[in-house]
């Protein structure tokens, strides 16, 4: 039988502490992405890259979705996750990340082609997490999705995303730079909520109970390593400085100039 499940089971606060939490590491992955435009060697760009793929789509796009995902009950059933697919779904979301800020950020000249496909990439990381992490939900039946809002979330993310990265180099100054952040965020977190939308549950009371772990259980532990995995960006980059060709850009000339 088909029945309504709850998004805010432990109340809508929850919104808000997984907006914040994506706020957080997407700005700092666009700090890093921005310096992997400043670097001036490949292997530092790659360095930069991945420090922002670990901040993104480990933290602003992992660790969110399961903050939000605290709130997901089937009332009066019982929900847990698979490990192995947990874990697969973070590993795709740093690894897809990377690939999507590879191709926009591995230069420091602006390209429109770069910005549109990268940006495709990475709001496409959004949804690639979201949903492989969804595969690691296990109740008592089996889940299906609405596949016009499934396309909707797909839009909110790569658009948002695109906006983004434009922000990290359209203008170059703090505030803007933050606004970046809090669009991806929004990205992030509006995907996940549009694509929660979608979800319909079947529950099947002749099933057996499903295996797996509850969400407290591997959600404190997490913390702790995007914690720690985070603190390595944000030292990198308070210490890190702009080249001086690139102190002598202005936003506008990076973007004039041919990719």
């Amino acid at each position: 039988m088909q029945m309504d499940h709850e998004e805010f089971a432990m109340g809508h606060w929850l919104l808000v502490l997984a907006y914040v939490t994506s706020v957080v590491g997407c700005a700092l992955g666009l700090a890093c992405t921005l310096q992997a435009r400043y670097a001036l060697t490949p292997r530092a760009r790659l360095t930069w890259l991945a420090l922002a793929a670990v901040s993104i789509g480990g933290v602003g796009i992992w660790v969110m979705h399961f903050i939000a995902m605290l709130g997901f009950t089937t009332p009066g059933m019982p929900v847990r996750y698979d490990i192995l697919r947990t874990t697969l779904s973070a590993i795709l979301s740093v690894a897809a990340v990377f690939v999507g800020l590879l191709v926009f950020g591995v230069r420091n000249r602006f390209s429109w082609g770069r910005l549109l496909l990268g940006g495709l990439i990475t709001g496409l990381a959004v949804n690639v997490m979201h949903y492989t992490g969804m595969w690691a939900v296990q109740i008592k039946g089996t889940i299906s999705y609405d596949p016009t809002l499934v396309a909707l979330s797909v839009v909110i993310a790569v658009v948002a995303a695109t906006a983004a990265l434009w922000c990290t180099v359209a203008v170059d100054k703090l505030l803007p730079r933050l606004a970046a952040g809090l669009v991806m965020g929004a990205a992030v977190t509006g995907m996940h909520y549009t694509g929660m939308a979608a979800v319909r549950v079947h529950l099947d009371m002749a099933a057996p109970d499903p295996s797996g772990v509850e969400v407290f259980s591997f959600l404190f532990p997490v913390f702790v390593l995007a914690a720690l995995a985070m603190a390595v960006p944000v030292c990198a980059v308070l210490l890190a400085s702009s080249s001086t060709e690139a102190r002598h850009l202005t936003p506008v000339q990076r973007i004039s100039e041919p990719g």
